[in-house]
This record gives structure tokens, C-alpha cells and sequence, in this order.
């Protein structure tokens, strides 16, 4: 069976897309974010749904605003899903950038070009992620099973607590969920290192 150029094309392109995606993916993000493993899966399926969805449409006749397009929907679904963190969205959009960028770039974009944007991707990713985090904060989410500290008047004996329990410089903490049939509470929790 002979393979045709335009699929030939179709799985450089795919196993070059799929190489750079797996070093943001796995040895950037999920190195630094053990705690969120199910957004591997879907950062993975959403790179390489765009990039078949990009590369088979790219070639009918489109603009740039097919691109935008793209990044329209998919910020549409931020309002219809449970709340994503910040991190984890732009890490989404990383990964969908990507994909666009390896599938529609052809002939008009250079080899070089497309090969820098995705290391200049890769770099400032893991740039940001290990150097530029060591003076921000670290999260960590934690199980709290004194309920009654969780209303807003009791604030400062519920950080008070968490202070003493964790022995961690906290700064700030959000509640990410409660379970009232354990009487517990999903509190994510931000300190200095």
C-alpha cells in the first residue's frame, strides 16, 4: 500500500503535534500538578480533536477567522462547565493553540517558523510554570471536617486552624466544595513554600 504525500503529511505533522503537546502535557503540567490528572486526558483529546478538525478543514478555502473562530467555541464552553481554575483553562488553550498552529500552518509558514512557535511555546511554558511560580504560592487542597468554621463570620478561626493543623504560612484559601452528609468541606489552600 502506498501512502499518498497528503497523508504522509497528515501523520509527520500529527506525531510532531502529538511530540510537543506530550512535553507541556506530561512533563510540564502534570509534573507541577499531580493533584489535577483528569485535565491530562482532556488536554490530549482536545489537541488532537483540533488538530484533525483544523487540518481536514484547512484545506478548504478559510481565513484566519476559522482559527478564532475555534477559540470562540471552546471559550463559550468555560461558562457551560463546572468552574475550571485559571491555570488549568490556559493550559487548555495552550494545548489548542498548538494544535491549530501544527495543522494550518502549510505552505505560506515555513518548517522553521512553525518549529520556533512551538519551542517558543514550550519554552515560556515551562519558563513560567518552574521559575516564575517559586515566588508565587503554592495550593494544595485538603479535606476540613469542622463545619462550623466554614461561615464567612468565622473567616479568621477557620485560617487560624488551618495554620495550626497544616503548620503552613497560608495566605489565602477558597472553598472548591461540601459535602454535608460527611459534614466536611473541600477547601483548597494557598502558602508561601
Amino acid at each position: 500500500m502506498e501512502l499518498s504525500s497528503e497523508l504522509l503529511n497528515l501523520i509527520i505533522r500529527f506525531g510532531f503535534n502529538l511530540s510537543i503537546a506530550f512535553i507541556i502535557i506530561k512533563l510540564i503540567y502534570q509534573r507541577n500538578h499531580t493533584d489535577n490528572l483528569d485535565f491530562v486526558f482532556t488536554y490530549f483529546m482536545f489537541n488532537s480533536l483540533i488538530f484533525f478538525f483544523a487540518f481536514l478543514l484547512g484545506s478548504i478555502t478559510i481565513n484566519i477567522g476559522f482559527a478564532f473562530g475555534l477559540f470562540a467555541v471552546f471559550a463559550i464552553l468555560r461558562y457551560r462547565t463546572d468552574p475550571i481554575p485559571i491555570k488549568e483553562m490556559t493550559y487548555l488553550f495552550i494545548v489548542i493553540t498548538i494544535g491549530v498552529i501544527n495543522a494550518i500552518s502549510d505552505t505560506e509558514v515555513s518548517y522553521g517558523a512553525v518549529i520556533f512557535t512551538n519551542i517558543a511555546l514550550v519554552g515560556l511554558t515551562y519558563f513560567l510554570e518552574t521559575h516564575w511560580q517559586k515566588n508565587s504560592l503554592v495550593r494544595i487542597t485538603i479535606e476540613y471536617e469542622k463545619i462550623e468554621n466554614i461561615k464567612p463570620e468565622n473567616h479568621d478561626t477557620l485560617l487560624a486552624d488551618l495554620k495550626e493543623r497544616t503548620g503552613l504560612n497560608i495566605q489565602s484559601f477558597e472553598f472548591r466544595g461540601m459535602n454535608f452528609l460527611r459534614d466536611t468541606a473541600r477547601i483548597m489552600i494557598y502558602y508561601k513554600d
